[in-house]
């Protein structure tokens, strides 16, 4: 009876995956001369002009939606070097006199980092 009850529970979990995965609920959309990603949010996305140089919808229809991850803020941020190793991987940016270096591992984890470099407002993604 343990198996039977395993293998019900496994289907189930394919089931729901197959279900809630973004791919489940993206697809393309023509209105009139526009073209749209209506992604698993219900969220639209014009891309009329990324098919006019040539993309493809379909191959790229299945976003997550907006805010489905959480982005660095300024509170990750730390200017303590003590523990940086020196192969870690950054991305830097400069504005003027201003640099700042984004730790790939951490990025990766999040995709983007809000913060500001020389008072201007700025998104560093990975």
């Amino acid at each position: 009876m343990r198996k039977k009850t395993l293998s019900y529970f496994t289907l189930f979990l394919c089931l729901a995956y197959f279900i809630t995965s973004g791919t489940a609920f993206s697809f393309v959309l023509r209105e009139a001369d526009k073209i749209y990603i209506v992604d698993q949010t219900g969220e639209r996305w014009d891309v009329t002009k990324a098919k006019s140089i040539g993309f493809d919808p379909h191959r790229f229809q299945y976003g997550i939606g907006r805010e489905a991850f959480t982005p660095l803020d300024e509170s990750y941020l730390s200017d303590d070097t003590f523990f940086v190793s020196r192969g870690l991987r950054v991305i830097g940016v400069t504005a003027g006199t201003e640099a700042h270096a984004y730790s790939v591992p951490k990025l990766r984890r999040h995709e983007i980092a809000n913060t500001t470099i020389d008072s201007e407002p700025i998104a560093v993604g990975y």
